[in-house]
């Protein structure tokens, strides 16, 4: 259905164009329900010019009008019944329209397939991994349901001899019943005068050695015939257990890959809906064969012939119990994963699903699922099959659901919509590991039974490893764990082993898709952005990404020890940076207004070739969380001379405050962003309004940014340059010396070591003006109001 779903994201031209292909010759729904069948058939093993391909078309539009028909039973409700209708009226026309020349039904869905496959590729370019991923998926499709083709047509003919054993079987019976009925006859001679007895006897001898003579010779062909179905079986197994593999060990894992990088703001794992269309392939294909083998077991249940039959059927039967199961238990999955970072007393939430729940009708009594949470020691003890009954670390409530089976879209699943992690029982740490490194996960179980009680089965499920913590501050920590967890896991691992060490490449991959994720931009980290990360990561001074190719980094480097000189560990930093961005940057990161992974030298070699008041936007080194505004301008201290000036670091805190779009309109010296752009061309449509008149007598406070030795004490206000304090309209003149003292005069104290502003003595300024501000005009002004 690949292409299909590429080929709805068309726009413009290009969706003209596809839906332009599609009319009364062919109806544009029937490409939309059919689409997974349709792009699964081998529409160009026909040979559109050899008429004697015709039968094969013919089956396919057979097979195409009982797969509408069959859609069309399956529709329920109001909206089901209308489109019940429809679609049987689509099939009655499609069999009007092609029954008498088959072969252009095959040439109509070859050219919509090859122009949809066209479109689909220019619109994705086709030289890009996209598009050559699409080909790969469709050409997987296909060989998917090629083999469900053939197992149709096996099971089919299995169905057909097993007709045919079972009346020639009911042939032999009422022939051997002959047999006895004639050795009763001959029996009862006895009793007969020896006159009688010499004139019937030779008749009944005779008749009793023919009928003899052909029972023993249909008694070997039955054998045969039972010999041959169980080989025609066991082919039919094999084929299944291979299909099964494929769907299960392939497809379904790739799936829980995709939901499993998901959790790291990967892209989503895509819908169910075609994995459960194969896994309910497989699960009817599979009772449909058990049911044979069941009769097979009857009929020689009903007929003992001495042979190897009776070994073969009860392997037979193993064997396919043995798939049944496998796919029962493999198909009880986690739709919706808990969250992996799990606060006690907070509401959480979960779905799982058992994708084969509505083909083995286990909604006719509705199982109960149970959710429990386990430690890592449990986990691997379950998968041992040690026995952990009742076992677990922790109090889920609401932890019971029962599963629903939903009619219109065919799903059975159980929703966990309130769940609460009451508490938590925390085992033994191991060395350093703290308590945000210890990963738990929530069991789901259920039982249930198939085909009348004659099959039970137990399923379980873990979740996604889950790291469970008491207090907000311990989440970036918590969140470290399940990123590496995510992203370096093996398949098939023992809970929850995850390497101790991985290629710094590998790392650069996770932590651009956390980041893309958490500031929901396309704008990802650049190959210059990783260089930084690689040099604040491995205290390296090399450029040269090619350095770092090789280069491992350790858990402990990732999220244990501190960066050297700081506090805090490089993901630490990186999470304040993503968390600052995502809540108070997003515009003008995916902007490019933000060059943030640049070090202080770096800016300043930067800025040194620009013209004064040319600025740019850097993530501070030395605290979490922090931006700042590097900026060239004279030196006040030397004449002629110019320097670069570095503005303390905002925080998530300064911009509840003012953001950074106004801030940077505060300052009158920012004149050109790095490397040449206007600050208003950037930063204008981000700017607050300004604020309205006076009402009641009151003036509206405003806090606005000021760097002292940047601002000029009362500007001239025709110049168009904005004012430390916009006061509004002025209910009076406003006397100048009579004016409030309301900046602080500039001292070193404001400055660090590096000649850094510090933005909290600034702000006290700004404070000082709100304060002012909010007082009533008549007191502010001693009463001059008129």
């Amino acid at each position: 259905m690949a292409v299909w779903i590429q080929a709805q994201q068309l726009q413009g031209d290009a969706l003209h164009q596809m839906q332009s292909l599609y009319g009364q010759h062919f109806p544009i729904e029937v490409r939309h329900y059919l689409s997974q069948w349709i792009e699964g058939q081998l529409w160009d093993a026909i040979d559109l010019e050899n008429p004697q391909e015709e039968f094969k078309a013919k089956r396919l539009l057979d097979s195409l009008i009982q797969e509408l028909q069959n859609k069309a039973e399956h529709q329920v409700g109001e909206d089901g019944f209308l489109l019940k209708i429809k679609l049987g009226h689509y099939a009655s026309q499609l069999r009007s329209t092609y029954d008498r020349c088959p072969l252009e039904l095959v040439r109509c869905i070859k050219h919509i397939l090859y122009t949809e496959q066209r479109l689909v590729r220019e619109a994705t370019n086709s030289n890009s991994p996209v598009g050559g991923m699409l080909d790969s998926m469709s050409q997987k499709y296909q060989q998917i349901n090629q083999a469900f083709e053939e197992l149709r047509l096996l099971t089919q003919d299995t169905e057909n001899d097993l007709r045919k054993l079972q009346h020639n079987q009911e042939y032999f019976i009422i022939q051997y019943q002959e047999s006895l009925r004639i050795q009763a006859q001959l029996s009862s001679l006895a009793t007969l005068p020896p006159a009688d007895r010499q004139l019937r006897e030779p008749a009944l001898l005779s008749k009793r050695a023919t009928v003899e003579a052909w029972l023993t010779r249909e008694a070997n062909t039955l054998q045969k015939y039972r010999l041959d179905l169980a080989e025609k079986h066991q082919k039919t197994l094999q084929l299944l257990r291979k299909q099964q593999t494929i769907i299960l060990d392939d497809e379904l894992i790739q799936w829980k890959r995709r939901q499993q990088l998901a959790g790291n703001g990967g892209p989503p794992e895509g819908g169910l809906d075609i994995l459960q269309s194969w896994c309910e392939k497989l699960a009817e294909t599979i009772w449909q064969n058990r049911q044979q083998i069941r009769r097979a077991e009857h009929l020689r249940q009903q007929l003992p012939i001495p042979g190897p039959i009776e070994e073969l059927l009860n392997e037979l039967n193993s064997t396919i119990t043995d798939i049944i199961s496998a796919l029962v238990t493999s198909t009880f999955i986690i739709e919706k994963q808990p969250p992996q970072v799990l606060k006690t007393q907070t509401k959480f939430a979960a779905t799982v699903r058992l994708l084969v729940g509505g083909k083995l009708n286990v909604h006719m009594n509705p199982p109960q699922v149970k959710a429990t949470i386990i430690s890592e020691q449990q986990a691997k003890a379950l998968l041992k099959n040690e026995n952990t009954r009742n076992d677990s670390s922790g109090e889920i409530l609401n932890n019971n659901c029962v599963m629903e089976y939903h009619q219109t879209t065919g799903t059975l699943s159980a929703h966990f919509r309130n769940m609460s992690l009451k508490r938590i029982k925390r085992s033994d740490r191991r060395g350093a590991e703290s308590v945000t490194e210890e990963k738990f996960t929530i069991l789901f179980e259920s039982q249930f039974s198939v085909g009348g009680n004659e099959l039970v089965f137990q399923v379980k499920t873990l979740s996604l490893p889950v790291v469970v913590i008491v207090h907000g501050s311990q989440d970036n920590n918590a969140t470290a764990t399940v990123l590496w967890d995510n992203a370096f896991a093996e398949p098939g691992r023992v809970p929850f082993l995850v390497p101790d060490k991985v290629l710094w490449p590998q790392l650069c991959d996770a932590i651009n898709m956390k980041y893309k994720a958490e500031v929901q931009s396309n704008r990802g980290l650049s190959e210059e952005n990783l260089v930084f990360l690689a040099q604040k990561a491995f205290s390296s001074s090399s450029n040269n990404p090619d350095d770092y190719r090789n280069m491992t980094m350790t858990w402990s480097q990732f999220n244990r020890e501190s960066l050297p000189g700081r506090n805090f560990t490089f993901w630490q930093w990186f999470d304040g940076v993503m968390e600052l961005t995502k809540k108070h940057l997003k515009p003008h990161w995916n902007d490019g207004a933000i060059l943030g992974f640049v070090n202080k030298q770096q800016a300043q070699d930067m800025l040194m070739s620009k013209p004064n008041g040319t600025f740019l936007l850097r993530f501070s080194d030395s605290e979490i969380g922090g931006i700042t505004i590097a900026w060239v301008a004279e030196n006040p201290n030397k004449a002629g001379e110019r320097m670069v000036w570095n503005l303390m670091p905002y925080t998530t805190k300064d911009f509840s405050i003012r953001s950074l779009a106004d801030r940077i309109s505060d300052l009158n010296h920012l004149l050109f962003l790095y490397p040449d752009r206007a600050k208003d061309e950037v930063f204008s449509k981000y700017y607050t309004p300004p604020l309205s008149k006076a009402v009641d007598g009151y003036v509206k406070p405003q806090i606005k940014q000021v760097v002292p030795e940047f601002t000029t004490a009362n500007p001239d206000p025709a110049s168009g340059n904005q004012t430390y304090m916009d006061q509004g309209a002025s209910p009076a003149p406003v006397n100048h010396p009579h004016t409030y003292n309301i900046y602080q005069p500039m001292s070193d104290s404001m400055l660090d070591a590096d000649g850094d502003f510090d933005l909290d003595d600034t702000m006290d300024v700004a404070r000082h003006v709100e304060e002012l501000l909010r007082r009533p005009v008549e007191s502010q002004w001693g009463g001059q109001q008129s």
